[in-house]
């Protein structure tokens, strides 16, 4: 009986190593495939890394063009160190998906503003006592507003021009020494 258990599994052994040349490369051409996929998305993804890479592909010279070069705050972001996956999400998927929308054609232009500049997510880089003592001007202080607590892109954008919300209102002095990264009044 034992003998007969053996000869069923060296059977068994010798009929998986007798694969099909056809099965072999098929099995090899998956497997090869396979890790190709997955380095490109990998490549893709840590080039995704350098900012000039979006701008091979889609319509995003103008916001490269801004954080590179320009007098916006997005240039002054980058003169910190900052760069787009600082503040924008780089998921695989999230990429994935731009990807997806530039091949059909599936966006507009220029590209909707996001306004996710939330005090809370800016507060993650900026203090907010250090910035409201920066900007305590003997008429007001924008970052300590009667208006109670603003999201800071009620004021600041990264890749266009800064408003400054207390112009609906006001005409304070501090409006004629703001950075040039702001409309003026």
């Amino acid at each position: 009986m034992e003998k007969a258990q053996q000869k069923i599994k060296n059977k068994s052994k010798e009929s998986i190593l007798k694969l099909s040349k056809k099965t072999k490369l098929l099995i090899i051409v998956v497997i090869t495939l396979v890790v190709l996929v997955c380095g490109g998305f990998a490549g893709v993804h840590k080039a995704s890394d350098n900012p000039a890479f979006c701008t091979l592909c889609h319509n995003m010279q103008s916001y490269y063009d801004s954080w590179n070069n320009s007098d916006l705050l997005a240039n002054k972001h980058a003169a910190a160190g900052v760069r787009c996956h600082d503040c924008h999400e780089s998921s695989l998927s999230i990429q994935a998906e731009e990807g997806l929308k530039y091949i059909t054609g599936d966006y507009q232009t220029p590209l909707e503003k996001r306004q996710f500049a939330t005090t809370e997510f800016c507060t993650e880089c900026h203090d907010m006592t250090s910035v409201k003592a920066k900007t305590n001007f003997a008429e007001s202080n924008p970052h300590d507003s009667h208006n109670g607590d603003l999201n800071c892109y009620e004021c600041h954008s990264m890749h266009q021009k800064s408003t400054v919300f207390c112009y609906q209102c006001h005409d304070f002095e501090w409006f004629n020494n703001l950075p040039s990264y702001f409309e003026k009044k």
